[in-house]
């Protein structure tokens, strides 16, 4: 299994999709605690980029960690994007992520603004810090809450998208159990060392990177007035949400969100807006 060893004590390992040389403009990273095999950032190069699935540290079959970091799990997530982009010899790359996944993506435009020509977020939150830090996953560990909101409204009259979305429940099912170590992990939220909701959307005004915020009306965790305060922020940003999805989209409506997404890279890498060129 491929591995990239950051430092003396982790390594990461990634899935590679794509091709393409390491300079160009077509690279795409993306940083989970780990990855469906048929998502966006798989269809993505089936679209011409060369994308990288990074699995974070703390999570098989990357390295597994003992230390808690506290409220800097997503800070030390960030940087280790950029470590491997140095070790890999990319200088410049689009970061995509969902979820958890984009909430790295946030602390990415922050630490190392320099690195990224555009930011793929989809279902990104940031949670609200006015709603407390943890993170949906311990709190279901802790017992503090029984269940998780459902991610997904029904799917109305589309058999092959029930059927996608069946075959990842099979999927999920079926993966064999985490190490005892990577069960422990808390990464919390996003942004949750800045202390407050005011702190943290004076953090999202500071992003200039141009932003493509994906997300549905019907997502309980990355909820559409979260969304939409994020786009309040960002100076740079477009915002597309679609009604009768969930928080599942990046699984569930590759193509649409992939021909989204690819549009909005390609301009983005070319004019370096969020928009299509102005002709008058």
């Amino acid at each position: 299994m491929p591995h990239v060893k950051i430092n003396d004590k982790i390594s990461l390992f990634y899935e590679e999709y794509g091709t393409g040389a390491l300079d160009a403009d077509n690279i795409i990273l993306s940083a989970q605690v780990g990855f469906y095999p048929k998502g966006m950032q798989q269809y993505l190069a089936t679209l011409g980029f060369h994308v990288f699935c990074i699995t974070l540290r703390g999570f098989h079959p990357s390295t597994l960690v003992e230390e808690d970091y506290g409220e800097h799990w997503y800070d030390v997530f960030a940087d280790d994007v950029a470590a491997f982009a140095d070790k890999m010899g990319i200088a410049r790359f689009v970061y995509m992520g969902a979820s958890h996944g984009a909430g790295t993506g946030w602390h990415i435009m922050l630490r190392h603004p320099d690195r990224v020509n555009a930011f793929v977020a989809v279902v990104p939150g940031p949670h609200s810090l006015a709603e407390g830090t943890m993170s949906y996953r311990q709190m279901l560990a802790q017992g503090i809450i029984k269940e998780i909101p459902p991610f997904n409204p029904p799917i109305d009259n589309d058999d092959a998208r029930q059927l996608r979305r069946d075959r990842r429940t099979e999927h999920i099912k079926n993966l064999p159990p985490a190490p005892e170590l990577e069960r422990k992990v808390d990464y919390g939220r996003p942004l949750m060392s800045l202390g407050s909701e005011e702190k943290l959307c004076e953090a999202l005004k500071k992003i200039t990177t141009p932003v493509l915020i994906i997300g549905g009306t019907e997502d309980p965790i990355s909820t559409p007035e979260l969304m939409m305060r994020t786009a309040k922020c960002l100076p740079h940003c477009k915002l597309v949400i679609y009604s009768n999805c969930g928080h599942d989209i990046d699984t569930d409506l590759i193509e649409e969100t992939c021909d989204e997404a690819a549009r909005f890279i390609t301009n983005a890498l070319k004019t370096k807006k969020w928009y299509l060129p102005v002709k008058e």
